[in-house]
């Protein structure tokens, strides 16, 4: 630990201009979620053909992920939690070192059943055996990473900063699609697992930089009440330090346990919750679709670029919204909540409709879009709606949230896909123009959530 490390916190007055995050931190930062969305949409985009060539149902794929988003909603906060005393850069190694098992031995087991060695059922269940361990561990890294940013981050500021950190899953999205084809080796029988020892190796390589580069942190606003970890031990634990913000204690409930539904976060929860159940839905369903609308379940390899391919088109459009739009427009949480909301709906009607490479490229972009602005939408409301000192908290909430999603959705949108297009795109739809119309009733207006409390809260790294 470097000696600036190791030295009290300066205090800060309420005047004290925001000193950014330095950019090589932001780069680390931005690279440990790159890695892991890179990684997990290029397991989307062949999964789809492994399933075809394990001749399995879709559904049995899709039921895959769901003990690992079990295991996401449960351990995101209790690692969130800890790394208000244990240090972020920790929690981020923790979460790549899930990330990084998980995946080697993901792509070990559907090697194994693709190879023969065992049958079909049983190498999804080791898979979803070895899914469970990013579940479990690999959800400590993304709290961690939003947390970092956002009690470093004025609240003016703070939609953008998020954006920004949302925006490296969107650019992950787009490597991941690009580099699976690429990955799917025809030597030693690797074949489509090749994407998962590629990227078992991609994030060995993060993790390596994670823990070379990025400075040992101590938690800026542990969580009241209890012990601080060093270097406060050297007498300025017995009290707060003064930088912290009034508000930081006057609107935190004296248990300093945030709960999903408390009334602070209760209208951005359930916005995340139905919205990212309408996300799910269409990420468990893309793959299958394309496979099906193009005549490609014969050719699992043509289908796996064919599938990468419409995915990159929906990354790209993400990556357009949290990087060009929000940031342009200057758009508050709900404005991006709901403007994005509408328009993945719209986009998931074309969707339904599509029957060409062209047409299903066209409606997945304008709905991942749609998405782009509305989940750092309700990220940035949630992050908004609490105290600084609560962000290691709201941070494990917004990640249990988006776990939630992944539970049932994905299989039951490819169940109702199975049996009728439209009943699952029809859902799809529903869930959108239901969080549309009680956003616009409860959602906090942006010009309430971005001022400045008491003019005390700012932002130190």
């Amino acid at each position: 630990m470097s000696q600036s490390d190791q030295s009290p916190m300066p205090q800060a007055s309420p005047d004290a201009p925001s000193k950014p995050i330095s950019r090589e931190r932001m780069a680390l930062l931005f690279t440990v979620m790159l890695v892991t969305a890179a990684g997990n949409t290029a397991m989307q985009s062949v999964m789809p053909s492994i399933g075809t060539a394990l001749k399995v149902d879709d559904v049995w794929i899709s039921l895959a992920y769901s003990w690992s988003a079990l295991l996401w909603v449960v351990c995101a906060p209790i690692w969130a939690a800890r790394s208000d005393r244990r240090g972020r850069k920790a929690m981020m190694a923790l979460g790549l070192v899930g990330f990084i098992v998980s995946m080697a031995l993901c792509g070990a087991a559907l090697w194994a059943g693709l190879s023969g060695w065992i049958t079909a059922i049983w190498a999804l269940i080791a898979f979803a055996a070895a899914r469970s361990l990013y579940g479990g561990f690999g959800s400590a890294a993304p709290p961690a990473v939003q947390a970092y940013v956002a009690a470093r981050t004025p609240r003016a500021e703070r939609t953008k900063a998020l954006s920004l950190v949302a925006s490296s899953f969107g650019l992950g999205t787009v490597f991941g699609p690009v580099l699976a084809p690429l990955l799917v080796f025809p030597y030693l029988g690797i074949g489509l697992t090749g994407p998962f020892l590629g990227f078992a190796l991609i994030g060995l390589v993060a993790l390596v930089i994670l823990r070379l580069r990025l400075p040992n942190d101590v938690p800026q606003f542990p969580a009241r009440g209890q012990a601080y970890d060093a270097p406060y031990a050297n007498g300025s634990a017995g009290a707060p330090s003064d930088s912290h913000d009034e508000e930081d204690y006057s609107d935190t409930p004296p248990a300093g346990k945030l709960r999903w539904f408390e009334p602070r976060l209760r209208a951005w929860v359930l916005a995340g919750l139905f919205g990212g159940h309408a996300q799910a839905m269409i990420m468990g369903i893309v793959g299958f679709l394309v496979l099906d609308r193009l005549g490609l379940r014969a050719t699992p390899d043509v289908g796996a670029s064919m599938v990468s391919l419409v995915l990159v088109f929906g990354a790209l459009a993400t990556l357009l919204a949290q990087w060009a739009i929000i940031p342009r427009f200057d758009l508050g949480p709900r404005t991006a909540t709901l403007s994005g909301i509408l328009v993945a709906a719209f986009g998931t009607v074309i969707l339904g409709i599509a029957e060409n490479l062209f047409s299903l490229s066209l409606g997945f972009a304008i709905a991942s879009l749609g998405f782009g602005l509305f989940r750092p939408g309700t990220n940035a409301g949630t992050s908004l709606a609490v105290s600084r000192a609560e962000q290691g908290q709201a941070s494990g909430i917004v990640a249990s949230v988006a776990g939630a999603s992944f539970i049932y959705a994905p299989a039951l949108g490819v169940w109702l896909y199975n049996i009728s297009d439209w009943l699952g795109f029809g859902l799809i739809i529903a869930l959108c123009l239901a969080v549309a119309a009680s956003g616009w009733k409860s959602l906090q207006r942006d010009s309430d959530l971005t001022r400045e409390r008491g003019g005390q809260e700012t932002a130190s790294d």
